[in-house]
């Protein structure tokens, strides 16, 4: 289960949800996302953290949306935290950002690129934050111990592990499930991140491409495989998203997906 958070259903045996954009555009954009998703985790006993990036720092093109500023978006994920009543989680991308962003959330998480960064590490480690790790597109899940280790040995044991695909070829990621067992015998809580794992990176115009038609099969295989937790971005309206617009998941089709991924994880518990 989710270190050191307070979150509804706790102890409902679902598998745990981040959700939300991948960034922040707006305080009413970010409160309709969170507010639908409440709701739902809420029907669904789903213990929910939401997730939205105060700055996109990883970006393609110059000209490429990074944020609405980081004070204003970080006062945003404050608000909607106090307003619904549940965990945030935002990215952090250098050590300098995670006192400051320790301000306003209550999981920092590390970029996939970053996880082997141990200044941010041990700087997100000393907030006492809950850190959350993604693993790199170009590690094996074991070499993901290490990373973990750093955020312990700065005394912090609130760790979670983040899967989201491994490099294939130039333009394409593969989840390879055997990696969700694999890290979780490290003793921390291990997350699928669903619609990353479905970029196509690389592309020749300078924009992410992604599969977002395979959101469902490999979300029902990680729970299927026993995963602790699911990351899934959504979004009103993914065509016109400022950011991933190619791999997130429309938020009027979050409800029937999870209430398929509740009955698959019920199903297993009872074996």
């Amino acid at each position: 289960m989710i270190p050191q958070l307070n979150v509804r259903h706790r102890d409902s045996g679902n598998f745990f949800l981040l959700a939300g954009p991948c960034v922040i555009e707006g305080e009413d954009m970010a409160m309709r996302i969170a507010e639908k998703i409440v709701n739902l985790t809420d029907k669904l006993a789903v213990p929910y953290v939401f997730k939205g990036s105060y700055r996109k720092a990883n970006r393609s093109r110059n000209d490429s949306f990074t944020g609405i500023g980081d004070e204003a978006a970080l006062k945003v994920l404050r608000k909607v935290s106090e307003t619904f009543g549940v965990p945030t989680v935002t990215d952090i991308h250098s050590a300098a950002e995670a006192a400051m962003a320790a301000e306003y959330v209550d999981v920092l998480q590390i970029p996939a690129f970053l996880c082997r960064q141990t200044d941010l590490l041990i700087a997100a480690a000393e907030t006492g934050k809950v850190v959350n790790i993604k693993k790199g597109q170009f590690l094996s899940p074991e070499a993901m111990q290490f990373a973990a280790q750093k955020v312990v040995d700065a005394g912090n044991n609130h760790v979670m592990i983040t899967d989201r695909g491994t490099t294939f070829g130039y333009y394409d990621l593969i989840v390879d499930y055997r990696g969700i067992p694999a890290m979780q015998s490290f003793g921390f809580p291990v997350i699928l991140d669903v619609t990353h794992s479905l970029q196509q990176p690389n592309q020749t115009v300078g924009v992410t491409g992604g599969l977002p038609h395979l959101i469902e099969p490999v979300a029902r295989a990680g729970v299927a495989v026993g995963v602790d937790g699911l990351f899934i971005e959504t979004h009103e309206d993914p065509k016109n998203a400022k950011s991933d617009g190619a791999n997130m998941l429309p938020l009027d089709e979050l409800e029937g997906l999870l209430t398929r991924l509740v009955a698959i994880r019920q199903t297993i518990n009872r074996f």
